[in-house]
C-alpha cells in the first residue's frame, strides 16, 4: 500500500484531521491538544497572537515538525506515521516526502531560487521531484504563471520582481505539483501594503476554483469575504472557531475579544 494521499479525500471524509496534537520544543509546550477538521473545499483561516502555535501546526500537517503526541491526518492518511498494533512507527524519508507531495506550501518569505527563471523556478519540482516530461512541465508552468497574472515575468529572476510577484511566482510553484491541500503560512506579512492585495486576489480565486486552503493570517478581511472557518488559536490551543464574520462580529470567549479588539 502506497503512502502517498491521493488527489480526491480517500474515505470521503475532512481532508485534515488534527486528534490531540501535541508539539514540544525542548521544554516548551507550543501546541497542546489540537482538535481540527478542515473539509474538501474549505478555507480555514487561523489567526492568532505571535507565538500561539499557528506556524508550528501548519508544519505538523505537512511534518516539516514531527508531533511529539497525538495524530494527524490528511486526505484519510496519517501524516509522517504507519499505525500497527496501536503503535505509531515513523515513515522512511522517501515516504515522507510522497506525502509531501501532494501538500503545498507557501511560506512568508517567498523562498525562489535567486538563479532560476520564474518560470524554471515553477517547473523544478515537477521535473526533479515528479520526473514529468519537460514540454509538459513548461506547458503548465506557463499557464499557472499566467493564472497568478505573472504570464509577462517568465523570463524575470527573482530579484528583478517586486515582493508580491515573487509570493506569486511561490503560489505557482507549489500549485505545479498539484497538490491536494494549500497551506499558507502568513504569506502577506513580509511584503509592502500596497503589494498585498495582489497575492490576497490569487489565492481568492484559488478558493473560488474549490482549492482546500488553512491560511494563517493578519488580513481580517480575507478571513471575513473568503474563509469557510476562522480558527483563533492562543497559547498552543483553538480558543474559538466558527464562521468568520460571526467570530469577527460577536467573539464569544474573552481572549478573542481582547486580541481582536487589538486587530480591528
Amino acid at each position: 500500500m502506497s503512502d502517498a494521499l491521493g488527489k480526491g479525500p480517500a474515505t470521503g471524509g475532512p481532508m485534515v484531521r488534527a486528534e490531540q496534537v501535541h508539539k514540544s520544543f525542548g521544554r516548551t509546550e507550543v501546541l497542546k491538544g489540537i482538535d481540527l477538521e478542515v473539509e474538501p473545499g474549505e478555507v480555514m483561516c487561523v489567526i492568532g497572537p505571535s507565538g500561539s502555535g499557528k506556524s508550528t501546526f501548519l508544519r505538523c500537517i505537512n511534518h516539516l515538525e514531527k508531533i511529539n503526541a497525538g495524530r494527524l491526518y490528511v486526505n484519510g492518511h496519517l501524516v509522517g506515521y504507519r499505525e500497527k498494533g496501536g503503535k505509531l512507527y515513523e515513515l522512511r524519508d522517501k515516504e515522507v516526502a510522497a506525502q509531501r507531495r501532494e501538500i503545498g506550501m507557501v511560506f512568508q518569505r517567498f523562498n525562489l531560487f535567486p538563479h532560476m527563471t520564474a518560470l524554471e523556478n515553477v517547473m523544478e519540482a515537477p521535473v526533479r521531484v515528479k520526473r514529468q516530461r519537460k514540454a509538459d512541465v513548461r506547458e503548465r508552468a506557463t499557464a499557472l504563471l499566467d493564472r497568478v497574472g505573472l504570464g509577462d515575468k517568465a523570463n524575470g529572476y527573482p530579484a528583478q520582481l517586486s515582493g508580491g510577484q515573487q509570493q506569486r511566482v511561490a503560489i505557482a510553484r507549489a500549485l505545479a505539483m498539484e497538490p491536494a491541500l494549500m497551506l499558507f503560512d502568513e504569506p502577506t506579512s513580509a511584503l509592502d501594503p500596497e503589494l498585498v492585495g495582489e497575492v490576497l486576489e490569487v489565492m481568492k480565486q484559488l478558493a473560488l476554483d474549490g482549492m482546500t486552503m488553512i491560511v494563517v493570517t493578519h488580513e481580517m478581511g480575507f478571513a471575513r469575504e473568503v474563509g469557510d472557518s476562522l480558527v483563533f488559536m492562543d497559547g498552543g490551543v483553538v480558543v474559538e472557531k466558527g464562521a468568520p464574520r460571526e467570530v469577527l462580529a460577536n467573539p464569544q470567549h474573552p481572549r478573542t475579544q481582547d486580541f481582536l479588539s487589538k486587530v480591528l
